[in-house]
Parts: structure tokens; C-alpha cells; sequence
């Protein structure tokens, strides 16, 4: 686990936006949430996409799902969510 990870609360609010199916019907070799776990590994951190850790899905799969899903608009959806989420503490405003 790495601090990137998303937090199981987190994962259950972001799963629906990342439950696209391939259209061949193929599920995937690699759960979705590991692969969006990798790609925060990348963004929050600052790192390069060969950098990812052996332990999660390979580099080239998780950019091209990166690319994808920054493509149709999904990843800047998933994130506003989760930011609104975590915008909800007591302490915090909903908006910046």
C-alpha cells in the first residue's frame, strides 16, 4: 500500500466513474482500482509513468488508461468528486 492508495470510503465513491467495460467484453486483466491506485502513484508524486512499482499493473497499461480516461473527461470527474468529498470535513468549505 502506498500513500497514494485510495482509502476503501474513497474507492467506493470513485468505482462508478471507472465502471466502463471494454466494448469486446473483455473485464480486464487488472482490477480497476489497481490501476487507478497506480496512476495516483504517478500524478500525486510527480513520477514517470516507468517508474510505477512492479507490484502494480505495468506502466503501459495504467497510461493508456490514464489516456483514455483523461480523454472522455472521466479522471477530472472522478477527481472533482473526490474532492468535494473531502471538502465535506467539518473544517472545510465544499468550495475552495
Amino acid at each position: 500500500m502506498y500513500p497514494s492508495d485510495l482509502s476503501d470510503e474513497e474507492w467506493e465513491l470513485l468505482a462508478p466513474f471507472f465502471k466502463r467495460s471494454d466494448p469486446r467484453g473483455n473485464p480486464g486483466k487488472y482490477a480497476k482500482r489497481d490501476i487507478v491506485n497506480a496512476i495516483l502513484y504517478v500524478v500525486k508524486g510527480g513520477r514517470q509513468w516507468r517508474a510505477i512499482p512492479k507490484d502494480l499493473p505495468p506502466w503501459a497499461t495504467v497510461h493508456d488508461h490514464f489516456r483514455r480516461l483523461n480523454k472522455r473527461g472521466v479522471w477530472e470527474q472522478a477527481l472533482d468528486a473526490l474532492n468535494a468529498h473531502q471538502r465535506q470535513c467539518p473544517v472545510r468549505k465544499p468550495e475552495p
